[in-house]
């Protein structure tokens, strides 16, 4: 038989002191022998962080409290050094072995001299030179805009809505949806036109021929297709991309067409011999949007690798790639007038200057994935993103005049408002989205809007620094 002996009970603090203890003792040895302070290692020491931090100052002199006296007496020559320091005949090194205090008071005198000479300019009065402060840049006056309202909202497909495009007579418009079908409304009344079946897979671009009878489309079925307007049936195919299509433009005085696809090129198509002219090839990622210009570049896409590229459309080669951008690249608008164009991504959006692609300013504020851009000859630049908004920008100063969250139509869960997809009609005074709760959305601008009603609700902001 067993006898159970019984366990001697501790308080917490008892425990405690004797877990220290234990720990003490098997970190003794190694605590016991620590190496002895060396004042040679700490000169040396003291002396590689002055060189490193203070290396530029080096030379200057620091006038010792003898030499501010004697130059503050009546009648003494001053002599100053360009940051306004007096000077000695000889001047004196600072060696690594002063004071690390003196270096600090050395470095602050430097820094704050150095931006207070830079904050002012030089200017003539008379026959003499003097130094007056700088005016602070700031932000120009942004152009006022009337407010921007929804007119109409047009369903019809069962699925999202992923492109929308004008036609150039700006009687109809056409819609591509994730439920196969592209679909044409009157633009003036809503009214459904034509259902256009053919795609096995969510439409992703349409566009509409200026100067020919066709519709051209694009789907993550890796189909491109004519469609003739006169017949409403399919008549060329164009095959090669070997994923999901993105998104879809015309070229405006050439026959070509230019596709994006997720596996990483942007393919130019001759329209009537359906032949590849060339495969774009430079992109590490899906290939989100492409635009086409008739100036060069001739070629503009955006990509989810966060660049985007200018490409040189007779040798099918890139020109300049635009990495500023941190996060992908989803929409791109050029300007209708002006020779520039912008970009966005969720990071923002960003204006750029052809042909070289020089970086203009940064449009921040819209903290979302933007999926489209598009922008009117009256510079108003309009953002969509995926959580519902519409911002609206002012181009020439960046200048967000107006914000909208879209509503989610009845039927749709909240989380189905983003907008997809965004155009003007060929006038620029109605604005159509595509959005995620199937519907199309038609914006108009306040006629009764004015400058004293809706008043701009602006202050002259100070730049700071550079804007990149």
């Amino acid at each position: 038989m067993v006898v159970e002996q019984e366990v001697q009970k501790h308080s917490v603090h008892t425990l405690v002191f004797r877990s220290l203890k234990r720990t003490h003792d098997m970190f003794l040895s190694e605590q016991g022998k620590l190496p002895v302070d060396d004042e040679q290692s700490e000169k040396i020491k003291l002396s590689t962080k002055i060189k490193a931090e203070f290396g530029p100052i080096l030379h200057e002199h620091v006038p010792s409290k003898k030499e501010q006296r004697q130059a503050t007496k009546p009648g003494a020559p001053l002599a100053l050094n360009p940051y306004g320091v007096p000077l000695q005949s000889t001047p004196k090194l600072v060696s690594a072995g002063d004071t690390y205090s003196s270096n600090v008071q050395s470095a602050v005198t430097e820094t704050n001299a150095a931006t207070e000479k830079s904050s002012k300019a030089l200017v003539s009065v008379g026959n003499e030179k003097m130094l007056i402060p700088k005016k602070a840049p700031t932000i120009p006056k942004p152009q006022w805009h009337a407010p921007w309202k929804l007119y109409r909202v047009i369903s019809g497909h069962t699925g999202w809505v992923r492109c929308v495009t004008v036609e150039p007579g700006n009687q109809w418009f056409a819609t591509g949806s994730a439920d196969r079908i592209i679909k044409i409304f009157d633009l003036a009344t809503g009214t459904l036109k034509l259902s256009l079946t053919g795609h096995i897979s969510a439409v992703r671009g349409v566009i509409v021929s200026p100067r020919h009878p066709f519709l051209f489309s694009c789907g993550e079925d890796k189909q491109v297709k004519c469609w003739d307007l006169e017949y409403n049936k399919v008549i060329r195919h164009y095959h090669g991309h070997l994923s999901a299509c993105q998104s879809i433009d015309l070229h405006p005085t050439i026959d070509v067409l230019l596709t994006t696809s997720r596996d990483s090129t942007c393919r130019v198509w001759d329209i009537r011999t359906k032949s590849c002219i060339h495969t774009l090839a430079g992109h590490s990622n899906t290939v989100a949007t492409v635009k086409a210009q008739a100036a060069e570049p001739q070629v503009i896409t955006g990509s989810h690798d966060s660049t985007v590229r200018l490409w040189d459309l007779a040798a099918g080669k890139s020109k300049v790639t635009l990495t500023n951008h941190k996060k992908s690249v989803r929409a791109i608008a050029l300007h209708p007038t002006q020779f520039t164009m912008a970009s966005g991504s969720a990071d923002n959006i960003k204006q750029w200057k052809f042909p070289d692609g020089n970086f203009i300013q940064n449009l921040s504020g819209h903290n979302a994935i933007i999926n489209s851009l598009t922008v009117n000859p009256e510079n108003v630049l309009v953002s969509g993103a995926d959580n519902g908004t519409l911002y609206f920008w002012d181009w020439k100063t960046g200048y967000n005049f107006q914000r909208i969250q879209s509503t989610v139509q009845p039927g749709s869960i909240d989380s189905e408002n983003g907008i997809f997809a965004l155009t003007w009609d060929q006038s620029g005074s109605r604005l159509l989205t595509a959005e995620a709760d199937k519907t199309i959305k038609i914006y108009k601008e306040d006629d009764t809007a004015t400058e004293d009603t809706h008043p701009l609700n602006w202050r002259p902001g100070i730049i700071k620094g550079k804007r990149f």
